[in-house]
């Protein structure tokens, strides 16, 4: 039986209590300043009693707690090393100095976005400040499979954060990218050229096998990565197993070297001197830096994955649909393609000539 009742406290001050049987037939109690609230507290905690989702407040963990069982969780489910770090690193800096004292059952939509306006008035950009979020609803979906809370409150929630930060990725110019080319050479041409003509993620190319390329049809067919521990596992995700075309100055570029490169166990393309796995900062400090600097391009001003960015430029130049980059690009969604790439889609001729429209339809001409 559900009821609110009226209570007078010790120190005289009026206080409504709510009354209620839970789904494992404990009767519960909470404490409101007014009745109305009571009320439409009861008639929620009512609803989710009936469908079986309650969470009683006194059994529901911090959010801290239940930050620890989803970080488990992770390791559990045997996610990269990096992948695991970087969400530690978002409960550490971001979310348990804030709210990790509150518990699940405090964290309302209210509350969410006053979370992120914490972390804005704190100095956390615009695109932090989502991940973060994203992880604490990680956190919540980790608590409710484990019947430690009811709610989803990150769900939809809409942040209305400023965005200034200008999205578009850096990418070399054509003029950069052929004095990139041009001065690679050694060990660390192949690579370079893979990745400006490939698009592959720096933790590919570290993984790539010599089986996985195909020299008849000349393509590369991804099957597996190195991760930062040089650990090789699984792709990003199902979307990056993928076939992607190599030009002709890529195959022969790749058939010169495998005759010289370094024999291994793990049969991968590009090793180290051992045969194991390259680690990615040998591939920027020995590789990729180097050839900028002989190329007259200023330290720091390129990574690897402004190469892969100059590759899906190069594909969509060349008429690549979205779909397709997505495809070649091995993104989970077109939602990612568009979000980096859909500025790259525009069709500037167009554009202008539309403002050129408008001007004759206002002035004449």
């Amino acid at each position: 039986m559900a009821t609110v009742r009226k209570r007078t406290l010790p120190s005289g001050l009026i206080r409504w209590q709510a009354g209620y049987v839970d789904g494992a037939g404990e009767r519960r109690f909470k404490m409101f300043e007014r009745k109305a609230e009571a009320e439409a507290w009861l008639v929620e905690v009512r609803h989710d009693v009936a469908r079986g989702t309650h969470t009683a407040g006194s059994m529901s963990p911090t959010v801290k707690d239940a930050a620890a069982l989803w970080i488990k969780r992770c390791g559990e489910k045997r996610l990269e090393p990096m992948t695991v770090k970087g969400y530690e690193e978002h409960v550490d800096l971001h979310i348990v100095p804030f709210i990790g004292a509150k518990k699940l059952s405090e964290i309302t939509v209210p509350a969410v976005n006053a979370f992120a306006d914490q972390l804005r008035e704190a100095g956390r950009s615009a695109e932090m400040i989502k991940r973060v979020v994203r992880s604490l609803g990680s956190i919540f979906k980790e608590a409710r499979r484990r019947g430690l809370a009811n709610t989803s409150p990150t769900a939809g929630v809409e942040l209305d954060l400023p965005d200034r930060e200008d999205p578009r990725p850096v990418i070399p110019s054509k003029a950069e990218l052929q004095a990139i080319i041009g001065t690679a050479s050694g060990r660390w041409r192949p690579v370079i050229l893979v990745a400006i003509f490939c698009g592959l993620r720096a933790s590919e190319l570290r993984g790539l096998r010599w089986e996985d390329v195909d020299f008849d049809a000349k393509q590369l067919n991804l099957s597996q990565r190195a991760d930062a521990s040089h650990r090789i596992g699984k792709l990003k995700s199902r979307a990056a197993y993928r076939s992607i075309p190599c030009p002709p100055i890529v195959i022969n570029t790749l058939r010169e070297w495998k005759l010289q490169s370094p024999k291994g166990d793990l049969g991968l393309a590009f090793p180290n001197g051992m045969g194991k796995v390259e680690s990615h900062s040998n591939v920027l400090e020995r590789g990729l830096e180097p050839i900028l600097k002989a190329a007259g391009i200023a330290k720091g001003k390129y990574g690897m994955h402004s190469l892969r960015h100059a590759c899906a430029s190069l594909w969509i130049e060349n008429g690549h649909n979205p779909k397709q980059i997505q495809r070649l690009m091995g993104h989970s969604s077109i939602k990612v393609t568009f979000d980096v790439y859909g500025h790259l889609f525009a069709d500037a001729d167009a554009d202008q000539r539309a403002a050129e429209t408008l001007q004759n339809r206002l002035l004449g001409g």
